[in-house]
């Protein structure tokens, strides 16, 4: 018997126009994220009102296809251009029109108030429905690498170093263009020379403005804190109480501190910074991305910041400043070691805010007695917990109840960086400048968002 096969015509047209939504389930993801969108008030996208020149695509279209092609693990304009053509979904947003990249990268950069609205809303709108209470929530960051490469770094000596050199070669050259006039020649490469060593002077002159203002900044923070620290001895001494230790030094200047630093600034995105995980792990050119994840259930993103800080260690009161006020202040915040800050701890939990942060890595003896790892040469040193409040969390850690509370942090947020980076695919930034990838962040957040609550509604 001779095999049969389904016949596939790809030459006879269909006799009527197909209809899109014949094509798309009830329960689509793409029906939700329209729906979710559509509540935006116009007012929150940036729109040409006067009406002049071509007309523009509806900001409720973009931003749906812009969520919904980030839900989808698709962030490049070209490509989502691309999926307009191919994928069912997209075009079903669009209506079959296809908005080129450019338009689509501009709304995306301009827009970035319009996607924190959206991210409000959706949690308000899961408030309303009961999925969201916002009882406890577990915060944790991750690095995310920038669109630039680790290659591009330079230190502040090499800058200037590199300055001067290039000062003095475009010098020899507007001298060889000025003899070449004399003598009648017509030198073609030249000029081209010229402007391509001035550009790159230009970079040079960039890099050394960007790590003298960040040495500026180190400078008044260190001035702060010897002031600070002179009041107190001077007040001490005027009370008639004993002094002890020796004087502060007075801190270094901004020009001391850049010309005696290793720091690097990346050349293509300045903004972005050298991170890495651990002593373990490799250097990448990232930013630090914070998320605050109900763990009461829903599983959602309820705040998000990004930082230029490799650690997590300051960013427990951002993170918590992050919620948005119409949800509400968690009663309970769960961190890792990262965030031991004594100073944090307090501040949030005189907010009201009960923190459990894990203390165990600071005073441990035998934290990892069968660790498969070889064993470094010399004695690991022990740092001892001295400040109370970081005992009395180690403490509370310790007991039965705390251990049980704080185990539901691993299970709630490392999920959600696991979907983020895993399932959606979002490993690294499209955008440079810190503004514009704190709001891509924002929105791979809310994509995030529109799955977990589109899942939690179809139950």
């Amino acid at each position: 018997m001779a095999a049969r096969f389904v016949n596939v015509d790809r030459n006879t047209p269909m006799l009527l126009p197909p209809d899109l939504r014949d094509w798309i389930g009830e329960d689509d993801l793409v029906h939700f994220v329209i729906e979710a969108v559509e509540r935006l008030p116009l007012g929150v996208f940036k729109v040409n009102h006067r009406g002049t020149g071509s007309a523009q695509m509806h900001p409720h279209v973009m931003l749906s296809l812009l969520i919904y092609c980030y839900a989808n693990g698709i962030f490049s304009s070209r490509k989502i251009e691309r999926a307009t053509y191919r994928d069912v979904g997209v075009r079903y947003i669009t209506g079959d029109t296809h908005p080129d990249h450019d338009t689509i990268c501009t709304f995306r950069r301009e827009n970035f108030s319009a996607i924190t609205e959206a991210f409000v809303d959706l949690l308000e709108l899961a408030k309303s429905m009961g999925l969201l209470n916002l009882g406890q929530v577990s915060t944790d960051g991750t690095h995310i690498k920038a669109s630039a490469a680790m290659d591009q770094n330079i230190s502040y000596q090499r800058a200037k170093t590199l300055r001067e050199q290039l000062t003095i070669d475009i010098e020899g050259l507007l001298q060889k263009a000025d003899e070449a006039d004399e003598a009648a020649e017509d030198p073609q490469a030249l000029p081209e020379e010229i402007a391509r060593l001035e550009k790159l002077k230009a970079k040079m002159d960039k890099a050394c403005a960007e790590l003298e203002k960040r040495a500026e900044k180190r400078s008044e923070e260190a001035r702060k804190a010897y002031d600070e620290k002179v009041a107190i001895r001077r007040k001490k001494a005027e009370e008639g109480k004993p002094v002890t230790g020796a004087d502060p030094k007075p801190p270094k200047s901004a020009q001391e501190l850049a010309d005696g630093s290793n720091e690097t600034v990346n050349l293509t995105d300045p903004d972005s910074r050298v991170m890495r995980k651990n002593a373990r792990s490799s250097y990448t050119q990232s930013l630090n991305c914070q998320i605050n994840v109900d763990a009461d259930g829903s599983g959602l993103i309820v705040g998000q910041h990004t930082t230029q800080s490799a650690s997590d260690i300051n960013q427990l009161i951002p993170a918590m400043g992050s919620i948005p006020p119409v949800l509400g202040q968690p009663a309970r915040v769960l961190v890792d070691a990262g965030y031991l800050n004594g100073k944090a701890i307090e501040t949030i939990e005189g907010d009201g805010i009960e923190v459990y942060c894990s203390a165990h890595q600071e005073d441990a003896h035998d934290e990892r007695r069968y660790d498969y790892r070889t064993p470094k040469d010399g004695e690991k040193k022990i740092r001892h917990l001295k400040d109370k409040r970081l005992v009395a969390m180690r403490d509370k850690l310790a007991t039965k109840e705390g251990k049980a509370i704080y185990k539901q942090r691993a299970r709630t947020v490392e999920p959600v960086f696991g979907t983020i980076k895993e399932a959606i695919g979002f490993r690294g930034f499209m955008l440079r400048g810190f503004s514009k990838m704190s709001g891509e962040w924002g929105l791979v957040c809310q994509a995030f968002n529109v799955k977990r609550l589109h899942k939690l509604i179809r139950g």
